[in-house]
């Protein structure tokens, strides 16, 4: 009898508690069946477009409603069934903000699992690899996140009743204040988003900046990570990263290559003009080349000096090594051949033939013949 009293608190028979019941019943189970079927069908649809498209909105539609909470259904449900009970006026108000709740979590829940299933079937590399970058998807799904979360609970308040004006307005005072507080994390922050969106680089490329060169392993909110040529980790803050100006070697399509050398003063005219055909013929021979010019360009002061350029059709640097390694020896051959010596810097005296020299006594005699006089 105490449960048919509590039953009838509010003047409620028990008959209209049970088609309260019923209706939750029905609601969940059409809500439930509702989900299931939507995500039925964008299953199969994936199935066959997998085949011919390579778009994913399907993917990313089945993914957030996977995220359906069934414990949050059967809630909703409930309060749907109580609506149909004559309750008092605050009672109904209650259960209507306890199911704008109910729904603002719902709906998060929904958009921040569309956001993985977008990182998961969207942003891959076997889809996009251009889309592939640590920065640009750490930094977007991070403030895409903070600005679902935020416009939901904005969206709630609202329905609730809350003075969202004045609550966005002492967010913004203390925002400020934040800002102020973390001003060196959000510019890296910042910055790493213009890396993921700009990219001058990415996970992969060869770097140089300033003194720093390595090849870039991560990219990430605050910092970006090198490993140097030998061998340890280089971390650097995105902020810092920017300021510099930045070689990236690994979108050089081609390298261009300018050495020089010099023969002696005493080499021959007429070998001196052979030498450029000469050096141009070893650069067209060598592999990966494209030959640019070769010049005899100034008489130095201990050398005749010879400029060369010429463009390798490799961005690898041991390619690079391997080739310049075989001209120089096919320089040192053909100047051997040829009577030609490489010049060194030296320096030459010249002493004119008759040389006259200045005569100092000898102090040692002169004290000797000083000692026996006396």
């Amino acid at each position: 009898m105490m449960l048919l009293q509590e039953w009838f608190m509010f003047g409620i028979s028990l008959e209209d508690w049970l088609r309260a019941l019923a209706v939750a019943a029905i609601s969940f189970l059409i809500m439930d069946l509702l989900t299931r079927f939507v995500m039925r069908v964008m299953k199969r649809r994936m199935s066959v477009l997998h085949l011919i498209t390579k778009r994913r909105l399907d993917e990313v539609i089945a993914g957030t409603l996977a995220g359906t909470k069934r414990f949050l259904l059967l809630l909703l449900s409930i309060l749907i069934g109580l609506n149909t009970l004559n309750l008092p006026a605050n009672v109904e108000l209650r259960l209507s903000q306890l199911g704008i709740i109910l729904i603002g979590i719902q709906i998060a829940i929904w958009l921040n699992r569309g956001i993985n299933t977008w990182m998961e079937k969207v942003v891959d590399p076997e889809v996009d690899p251009e889309l592939r970058n640590a920065a640009t998807t750490t930094t977007m799904v991070f403030l895409l996140r903070i600005a679902v979360m935020f416009t939901v609970l904005l969206a709630v308040l609202a329905n609730l009743g809350v003075n969202i004006t004045a609550f966005v307005a002492s967010l913004g005072i203390g925002g400020i204040a934040v800002a102020f507080a973390l001003q060196a994390i959000l510019s890296d922050l910042f910055a790493s988003l213009s890396i993921g969106l700009d990219k001058p680089f990415e996970v992969g490329d060869f770097i140089v900046v300033d003194d720093l060169l390595g090849t870039v392993e991560y990219v990430g909110i605050r910092t970006t990570r090198l490993r140097s040529l030998s061998g340890e980790q280089l971390v650097r803050s995105n902020t810092e990263l920017l300021k510099s100006p930045i070689r990236n070697y690994k979108r050089m399509s081609e390298r261009r290559v300018l050495f020089n050398f010099g023969i002696t003063h005493d080499t021959p005219v007429d070998k001196i003009a052979e030498l450029s055909a000469t050096v141009r013929k070893i650069i067209e021979d060598a592999p990966s080349t494209r030959y640019d010019r070769a010049h005899f360009v100034r008489i130095g002061p201990s050398s005749l000096e010879f400029e060369v350029v010429y463009y390798l059709l490799s961005r690898e640097y041991s390619v690079y090594m391997d080739v310049q390694q075989h001209i120089n020896l096919e320089l040192m051959r053909a100047c051997a051949e040829r009577g030609i010596v490489f010049a060194h810097p030296t320096t030459t005296l010249h002493v004119p033939s008759e040389v006259h020299l200045s005569t100092r006594p000898n102090l040692a005699d002169a004290a000797r013949r000083k000692s026996a006089n006396a």
